[in-house]
């Protein structure tokens, strides 16, 4: 699952990429090609099996990133452009909301505006890309009337309309064998988008973090479907990635901060790709995996290795904060808090499973 990193000109767009993946990267000058990296998914339930177990290796789950070229109608209309876009599962969309001088900005600083200016881009993008094919539609519809064919036309004009509208794709209501139908496309407005102001520096960082939204007037975005907000403050974040954690702890104390936005950040983008951890855990590794929401137990032994999808007999359950408080497996065991799952069991966000198999 890869998250696009988008945003206009000078937001701090690269820096983030850069704090969030540790990846060097050079200046793209007028190259349209992404960047691509890959971080760790912070997870303090898997620090806490961790220290339980002592394990040789603690592997955590993790989110692929691309940082895409600065966004506008002129880029859109760039093949490369568009296919580096098209190719991501969600977007997260960086809003200058930080004062500086040395860092130039045209007009006033205005994340809202922003935030309607790409996804209007966004949405005739996916417009254009509707009435080509809604053109072809209609000389195959002529030569022969299909189900499937009717179908996907009577979505597409359903797609168009709300687009006409300056609806996004992502608010618009589909079930999944019409989402199906269209997946196709990888319409950019249907993309699950996390909107994340870049702050300026205070020594109210903490309360600046929370307020963010309200004081930017963006909060409608946080409930509006497949969307959210966060906040960082991209300063802060570069310097704090080159301390050590005790170090870090302390500086984020400074600030009345017990987390840096960037862990918060890198969660919210993990939710909004529709995904949950479960845990395995042992004195060799203690590891998250990474699973769709309402995956199967079957699935996730998949997730695993397709051995054991395929031998699946059994996975012994239990969420994480029950096994911590129980102490050990066999303690929840003889406490009967340790469950036997079948294959079509639901898995939890936070589960710790061991699948028994017949390979």
């Amino acid at each position: 699952m890869k998250t696009g990193i988008i945003g206009l000109p000078q937001v701090g767009k690269t820096s983030l990429f850069k704090i969030l993946t540790k990846a060097k990267v050079e200046d793209r000058g007028y190259s349209r090609e992404a960047h691509l990296g890959i971080a760790k998914v912070p997870d303090d339930r898997l620090d806490k099996l961790a220290a339980l177990y002592n394990p040789k290796k603690t592997i955590y789950a993790t989110v692929e990133y691309a940082d895409v070229a600065a966004i506008g109608q002129e880029a859109l209309k760039e093949t490369s452009f568009l296919t580096n876009l098209r190719n991501v599962d969600a977007l997260i969309h960086v809003l200058r909301a930080f004062e500086d001088e040395s860092i130039p900005h045209v007009g006033e600083i205005d994340p809202l505006r922003d935030i309607k200016n790409v996804e209007f881009d966004l949405i005739v993008s996916d417009l254009t890309q509707i009435e080509k094919r809604l053109e072809r539609l209609q000389k195959d519809l002529k030569k022969m009337r299909t189900p499937d064919l009717e179908k996907e036309n009577a979505l597409l004009l359903r797609a168009k309309e709300a687009l006409e509208q300056e609806k996004p794709l992502r608010e618009l209501d589909m079930s999944d064998e019409e989402k199906k139908l269209i997946r196709g496309f990888m319409f950019l407005s249907q993309k699950p988008i996390l909107y994340t102001l870049n702050l300026s520096e205070s020594t109210t960082l903490g309360e600046d973090l929370e307020a963010a939204a309200a004081k930017n007037k963006i909060e409608e975005a946080a409930v509006r479907p497949n969307a959210g907000v966060a906040a960082f403050c991209g300063k802060v974040e570069a310097e704090l990635a080159e301390m050590d954690d005790e170090e870090a702890a302390e500086f984020l104390g400074s600030y009345g901060l017990t987390e840096s936005g960037l862990r918060r950040m890198i969660r919210k983008s993990y939710e909004l790709l529709g995904l949950i951890s479960f845990f395995t855990v042992g004195e060799d590794e203690c590891r998250a995996w990474t699973v769709p929401v309402n995956s199967r137990a079957q699935e996730a032994a998949g997730a695993i290795h397709s051995d054991l999808e395929k031998h699946f007999i059994r996975a012994e359950t239990i969420h994480w904060d029950t096994l911590l408080t129980a102490g050990s497996e066999a303690a929840a065991r003889a406490q009967g808090t340790l469950r036997l799952e079948g294959k079509d069991y639901p898995v939890q966000d936070g589960d710790v499973m061991h699948i028994r198999h017949s390979g």
